[in-house]
């Protein structure tokens, strides 16, 4: 069981960004049907590495997917079926966590909400430009925690972050 909530932990929490790269990314494909100005590429290609710096190393690499994998390292030594069963919930800090890190998570979450609402009432060719940098964060947010959740399964080590446990 506790090997098992640690992949469903890790696995769970990719797959949960996994699936909105692939809702996101229908938006990114329909800029094909436009022809963008250099402005637009201009502003495509600045965004998207910022984005990808900001989002995806800031955010997801030394931030987000260590601390994903640390607590999925906990259910591995420490689980409880319960945790287990919602290891993904628990690895993004919504459960068994200090009420801090369990109003940033909601915060955060909330914050991501808001602006999916915003973004969806902006006319292409800017939707498409805007989701291209969001996509290519979410996808070094995937890969950080795949490969975070490797690294710690084959050194058998969790990364070196707190766990904010309650």
């Amino acid at each position: 069981m506790r090997t098992l909530g640690f992949y469903w932990g890790v696995f769970g929490v990719a797959a949960f960004l996994g699936m909105a790269v692939w809702r996101v990314s229908a938006y990114v494909m329909e800029l094909r049907e436009y022809s963008l100005t250099p402005v637009q590429w201009s502003i495509l290609i600045v965004y998207s590495v910022w984005m990808v710096y900001a989002e995806g190393i800031k955010g997801f690499y030394r931030r987000f997917a260590p601390r994903v994998v640390a607590r999925a390292c906990y259910l591995r030594e420490n689980s409880r079926p319960f945790l287990a069963l919602l290891a993904p919930v628990f690895c993004m800090g919504y459960i068994h966590a200090t009420r801090r890190r369990q109003l940033t998570s909601i915060g955060v979450t909330s914050g991501i909400a808001l602006l999916v609402i915003g973004v969806r009432h902006i006319a292409q060719p800017w939707r498409g430009i805007i989701d291209c940098g969001v996509v290519l964060g979410l996808l070094v947010g995937v890969l950080s925690v795949l490969w975070f959740g490797a690294r710690s399964l084959f050194a058998e080590q969790a990364p070196a972050v707190p766990l904010d446990l309650p």
